[in-house]
């Protein structure tokens, strides 16, 4: 699991490089986790990483540019776009 994480963070950072290491990895971690969440309270069954793994990777190529407009709007996620915070890359 810490490989696939790693892999996808990588992937997170190439698509929107004001991230730092531990800023994109908090976001796929989060993603990974909502999407399971979410599947599990729509009543469907587990399909285990490999199907959440897919959707996590085709957001991060869909969105990973933007996911500071997605934050911007939950406020759930404030804390991944402040400004203040040092571990972002400038």
């Amino acid at each position: 699991m810490e490989s696939t994480f790693h892999e996808l963070t990588q992937l997170l950072m190439e698509k929107n490089q004001k991230l730092s290491y531990e800023k994109a990895r908090t976001w796929i971690e989060l993603v990974w986790e909502d999407f399971e969440a979410t599947y599990a309270k729509a009543g469907y069954d587990y399909k285990g990483k490999v199907v959440t793994e897919k959707v996590v990777r085709q957001w991060v190529n869909t969105y990973g540019e933007q996911i500071h407009e997605f934050a911007a709007q939950n406020p759930k996620y404030k804390h991944l776009i402040d400004d203040k915070d040092d571990n972002q890359v400038h």
